[in-house]
């Protein structure tokens, strides 16, 4: 398809996510409801789950993945390097430490306590220690789970990202997080990128670009997460030149789910950081950030889908609840006093 016709096709669903940008933010400007960006999702959830999108619309607001990982690029420009090389190590340690109780946490409930097949629950495991959706898509490419266990898995995972997006926010103003805790607590607990995004800055601009930035960090271990999992399941039963040929097949996983966009976001970063951006500049491209979240969000919200996540397994949800609910207070614990 040329790009003329892909511009065609995208364009009047990128109107509407304007329209619901530009409304959204005129909302949380007459009205003290929250975070414009909290009210983007909102709008974007009603009229998916009511009107619904209509169909010459659907192939532009499929684009608000695209839109938010522009967005997070682009928020590059007013993240200073220093303090990122200054917070690494921390932030890594934080970071492995979340994602291995994660999955493992997930593992044992989901074998032992409650009894979910194997695959559905690696694929829990994934999705609520990295990425959401996008993890629970690059694991069942490397395992071959049926269809329903990854059905299960997405309608769980969106679930959750849909209640802690409003949660995570009401939490942080009862406790009285610093900032620089609820951006760190959000990045390492909540599930997938967007809704971390939304609820960091629905807290705080610092709280957002915290968020943001140790979510990206733990997205990178997408790929070896997948990785791992093809390794696992492809030794049983198998060969040990079976096991290496598997292995071979699925190392493409390390790049085809690494989320590229990252590099995107430290070039901006490095670029600002060395004074290769002027000021006007960065404020431009910050505030061209925060249009694509609204866009993204209003887009997000339209793939809420109600009915979906009243289908959702009692059993999975429960799983990854327990997880969470374990995972989250004691990452909680350990950013209040680390941060």
């Amino acid at each position: 398809m040329s790009p003329t016709s892909v511009v065609a096709r995208t364009l009047p669903g990128i109107g509407l996510l304007v329209g619901g940008a530009i409304l959204a933010r005129a909302i949380a400007g007459q009205i003290p409801l929250g975070s414009e960006l909290i009210v983007a999702v909102v709008l974007g959830l009603v009229v998916g789950n009511t009107v619904g999108v209509p169909a010459w619309g659907e192939p532009g607001v499929a684009t608000n993945p695209r839109l938010l990982e522009v967005g997070i690029v682009l928020m590059g420009a007013t993240v200073t390097a220093g303090s990122i090389v200054e917070a690494g190590p921390t932030v890594a340690g934080v970071v492995l430490v979340a994602v291995v109780a994660t999955i493992a946490m997930v593992e044992v409930l989901a074998r032992t306590v409650v009894g979910i097949p194997e695959k559905e629950g690696s694929l829990l495991a994934a999705g609520s220690g990295i990425c959401g959706v996008s993890a629970v898509a690059a694991v069942a490419g490397s395992i071959r789970p049926d269809e329903r266990q990854v059905a299960y898995a997405v309608a769980t995972i969106l679930l959750f990202d849909a209640v802690t997006l409003f949660v995570y926010p009401l939490v942080g103003d009862a406790l009285g997080l610093s900032d620089i805790v609820f951006g760190v607590w959000a990045g390492t607990t909540m599930f997938s990128t967007g809704p971390v995004t939304a609820a960091g800055f629905a807290f705080s601009e610092t709280a957002g670009q915290w968020a943001v930035l140790v979510k990206l960090a733990r997205n990178t271990l997408i790929g070896v997460v997948a990785v791992g999992y093809a390794v696992l399941y492809n030794r049983r039963g198998a060969t040990a030149d079976d096991a290496r040929r598997g292995v071979r097949a699925n190392l493409g996983h390390l790049w085809a789910s690494f989320p590229t966009f990252v590099v995107g976001f430290l070039f901006v970063m490095a670029l600002a950081s060395a004074g290769f951006l002027s000021t006007a500049q960065v404020a431009l491209l910050d505030d061209a950030s925060n249009w694509l979240f609204l866009l993204a969000f209003v887009g997000l919200g339209t793939t809420i889908d109600v009915s979906e996540l009243r289908e959702t397994g009692l059993r999975p949800v429960l799983v990854v609840l327990v997880t969470l609910l374990t995972v989250s207070s004691v990452m909680l614990a350990v950013s209040s006093v680390v941060f």
